[in-house]
């Protein structure tokens, strides 16, 4: 079956409850613009929720175009993210001109992010050591 790159309803985190138990679990990997909290989930996919405070961007087509953004990063390489719940929250505002900075960032993050949470099981799963 050929991959959907479509961002479906259960890959979006909205209820508080949600929020809530991956701020508790304490894991964050951080860039200049954007901090990636996360936490392991039992799902067959990645779900993101996004964090962008009034603090950051007062205008509202500001917090919308940094949200729409990460969403379509998300959406391009949720195939290649490890099934856990991740919120993006952005403490640096960012805008068109800085769009491959951001871009590199989060791959950066989904980089990071992978060799936290996909590495010890595969290393568990096969019983020998990548390099």
């Amino acid at each position: 079956m050929m991959q959907t790159y479509r961002l479906v309803k259960e890959a979006k985190m909205i209820k508080t409850d949600d929020f809530s138990s991956v701020f508790n679990f304490r894991k964050r990997i951080s860039t200049d613009h954007l901090v990636l909290h996360y936490q392991p989930n039992q799902l067959k996919h990645p779900r993101l929720g996004l964090v962008v405070g009034k603090k950051t961007a007062k205008l509202a087509v500001s917090r919308n175009y940094m949200r729409r953004v990460l969403r379509e990063l998300f959406r391009l390489q949720q195939h290649d993210i490890p099934h856990a719940d991740i919120i993006l929250r952005v403490q640096k505002k960012f805008n068109k001109a800085d769009f491959q900075g951001i871009k590199q960032e989060f791959t950066g993050l989904m980089v990071k992010l992978n060799q936290r949470l996909v590495r010890p099981e595969i290393k568990h799963e096969h019983g020998q050591e990548l390099s």
